[in-house]
């Protein structure tokens, strides 16, 4: 019998050769044979460890309506397992304070460094971060709302360094982490001169730098990927010196005659391990610092300043940072947003007792806070084998010395509370992050930012607190652009990352981890229509295909629609609509394919899979509009997971290897569809809906019959 969508309802046709209809519908068609080896295995892997969801943080006061036990439920009954907990403060340039509980380092100012209470006290419902005011970073990964002291207007403010990158405390040579700021102009212009407010620490070494256009190009941003470019020190001076903070705020010649630009880095060398007279942390003197930052040109002796100064991001010159002191006051919380509770995680139900991936700071955080939290976990009983360092630090242009030498503090400190924790990370932006113009210091080494970050562990002995390697896969920053094209690159994209991983160095024996995954991480249309349950499905197939140990779909809790201001475009990545309140109106197309891949295909019950070599002839390749993925469940049965990425092209199949019987006649499968007759997305603003809105469409299916893949459209085929 065959699956074929008619007035959006699933009918079933006899395959005769007598039956006119089907031939016309077939002659419309183009034609494939799906092959699945039972006795090829290609890989292994358990639903109740590998197919996860993730848990995010969101605006203030969403956690009480996220949590309730309505909501819970319809979030778990998509089947996802594991959950991988997500950090957004470390996204945001903010330290978290995961216990509101704790106490300061200057305790009698309420401010310094923050280490939380470890101690098991009334349960954490929920919990926060607080913005960093040593921020060098006009625009941070997380809600965009903070903005760099650099050009602030303010010479009171000022940005300094993270002084655990100082050798005191990674115990490295002095000169193996200078630190930057790099001014972006954000076009060309002319520029010979340079005015610098140093705050304290200062450096007694630096350099003033900019980036030429190589064969007329330059990049767009600091995370760029770069081959043969570099930075270019300025021709008046090498390096210069600072020997006293006061005395050197006057602007300074660069150039004879200016240079056209839009990049402007300083590079600082050597700290003058100088603080404030009332300081008492040894960390204020180490480092650096500036209070002010004005890039321009100097002629007759008059300096024109033609940085714009703001309190404002939009309004100020953009400028990045190496990185940031995570020194901050109690009146720094971010009262935005916030994070789910750890006790309230693992008490509202959503973790189903399952070990949670669970996160800790690292860029803008402490070793200290980062054990309490292990330790506070571990008076509380719950399932955390695992902890996940950092978060998304090749996309925060931080150099990978410098984020290992942060890695290594916080590892070391974990392991001084639990010597056998399971330690991983960094997750990754992309996996693949090549050289980035905002750490190249003019080195022809073309390695990815992973394997320098890898290097860098290997070189002081800590590979093993790398026992796990996560990063997270929003393909298109492209929102806006046609979706066919986009399809049709996940499976290349996918297996061109897990490859870098292997070149990279990581074994096989080391989990890959893709611990948040979605069609992009801005608002689109197409996250809440087909082309988004597609990728997210295929990602998942080939990841796991690939070797690939545990994926966390990312927007299990429910959300309305977000605006994409670039196109006009609404969606979010989310499993259910819902209201301002969270209260689901509906399910949207991600959650109908999740359950496909968590029930349909893989058996929710868990146990071991075994994937199996599956052919498409003809093939064409990752290219091929087609793709399928067969595995054997616990119980013997074999299902194959069928994906058409085609937006108008319908295709007819053969499956051999899957349901045969000795009579060809009997309905030895089962099908299940969802294509556009189950499921169609209507734009309309932030009140777009989906009609129709069912769940994917069952049928059986004879052996040896022939399936009708309707363009864009996600089948699972089962023996019965």
């Amino acid at each position: 019998m065959l699956l074929v969508a008619r007035k959006g309802r699933l009918a079933y046709m006899l395959l005769a050769a007598s039956c006119g209809a089907a031939a016309a519908v077939q002659a419309q068609q183009l034609h494939a044979t799906i092959t699945v080896n039972r006795s090829d295995s290609i890989g292994f892997f358990d639903p109740l460890a590998a197919l996860g969801s993730t848990i995010d943080g969101h605006v203030s006061g969403s956690t009480r309506d996220i949590f309730t036990p309505q909501n819970v439920a319809a979030m778990k009954s998509a089947n996802f397992h594991p959950i991988s907990y997500r950090l957004r403060t470390e996204l945001g340039m903010e330290a978290w304070h995961w216990n509101p509980r704790g106490h300061w380092s200057d305790a009698a100012h309420n401010q310094g460094y923050w280490t939380s209470d470890d101690h098991a006290g009334a349960p954490i419902e929920v919990s926060h971060g607080y913005r960093l005011p040593r921020r060098g970073n006009t625009i941070d990964q997380g809600n965009g709302d903070g903005y760099s002291r650099l050009t602030d207007g303010d010479t009171a403010s000022f940005w300094k360094s993270n002084p655990y990158l100082d050798a005191r405390y990674t115990h490295d040579g002095p000169a193996e982490h200078p630190q930057w700021v790099i001014v972006d102009m954000d076009s060309d212009v002319n520029v010979n001169a340079i005015q610098i407010r140093w705050g304290v620490p200062y450096p007694t070494r630096y350099r003033v730098q900019y980036w030429p256009k190589h064969n007329g190009e330059e990049p767009t941003g600091p995370d760029d990927d770069v081959e043969n470019a570099g930075w270019t020190d300025f021709d008046s001076a090498a390096a210069r010196s600072v020997s006293n903070a006061s005395d050197a705020n006057a602007p300074i010649t660069l150039a004879k005659h200016p240079v056209h630009t839009r990049w402007i880095r300083v590079l600082m060398l050597s700290s003058s391990y100088t603080a404030l007279p009332a300081s008492q942390d040894p960390r204020d003197s180490v480092g650096f610092a500036i209070r002010e930052i004005s890039v321009g040109t100097m002629a007759n002796g008059v300096f024109r300043d033609i940085t714009h100064h703001s309190l404002k991001a939009a309004k100020q010159t953009r400028t990045y940072a190496s990185s940031t002191d995570p020194w901050h006051r109690a009146s720094d919380r971010d009262s935005d947003t916030e994070q789910p509770g750890i006790d309230l995680m693992f008490s509202s139900g959503i973790t189903r007792d399952l070990p949670m991936l669970t996160p800790v700071g690292v860029l803008y955080d402490t070793p200290a806070n980062a054990a309490a939290l292990l330790r506070y976990v571990r008076q509380r009983h719950y399932s955390v084998p695992r902890l996940e360092l950092g978060e998304e630090p090749d996309g925060q242009f931080v150099s990978p010395d410098d984020f290992a030498a942060l890695y290594i503090q916080a590892a070391d400190s974990l392991r001084a509370a639990e010597p056998d924790i399971e330690l991983g990370g960094p997750s990754l932006q992309d996996g693949i992050t090549k050289v980035m113009m905002s750490w190249k210091v003019g080195t022809t080494d073309q390695r990815s930012w992973f394997d320098h970050f890898r290097g860098a562990l290997g070189a002081h002995g800590h590979l093993r607190d790398l026992a796990f390697v996560s990063f997270e896969f929003y393909p298109y920053d492209e929102a806006c652009t046609s979706t066919a094209p986009q399809l049709a690159q996940v499976r290349e994209l996918m297996h061109d990352i897990i490859t870098q991983f292997r070149s990279d160095g990581v074994h096989r024996d080391v989990p890959l981890l893709m611990t948040e995954y979605g069609y992009s991480a801005f608002s689109t249309k197409s996250e809440m229509s087909l082309p988004g349950a597609i990728l997210n499905t295929e990602a998942v197939a080939e990841f796991l295909t690939g070797g690939g140990a545990g994926a966390f779909f990312y927007g299990t809790e429910p959300s309305n629609l977000d605006r994409n201001p670039r196109c006009n475009s609404w969606g979010d990545n989310t499993l259910f609509l819902a209201n301002d309140s969270r209260h689901i109106r509906a399910k949207n197309a991600t959650y109908y394919s999740a359950r496909m891949l968590t029930t349909l295909w893989a058996d929710s019950a868990g146990g071991p899979h075994t994937l199996l070599a599956t052919s498409i002839d003809p093939s064409t390749g990752s290219k091929h509009p087609l793709s399928a993925y067969s595995v054997r469940r616990p119980d013997g049965r074999v299902a194959m997971l069928i994906i058409n990425r085609s937006p108008n092209q319908s295709w007819t199949v053969d499956l051999h290897g899957i349901g045969d019987t000795e009579s060809s006649r009997a309905p030895a499968l089962s099908a299940w569809r969802f294509s556009r007759s189950e499921y169609t997305w209507h734009q309309n603003g932030e009140k777009g809906y989906a009609k129709p809105n069912t769940e994917p469409r069952e049928g059986p299916l004879a052996a040896g019959a022939k399936l009708v893949l309707p363009p864009y459209s996600i089948f699972v085929v089962r023996e019965r």
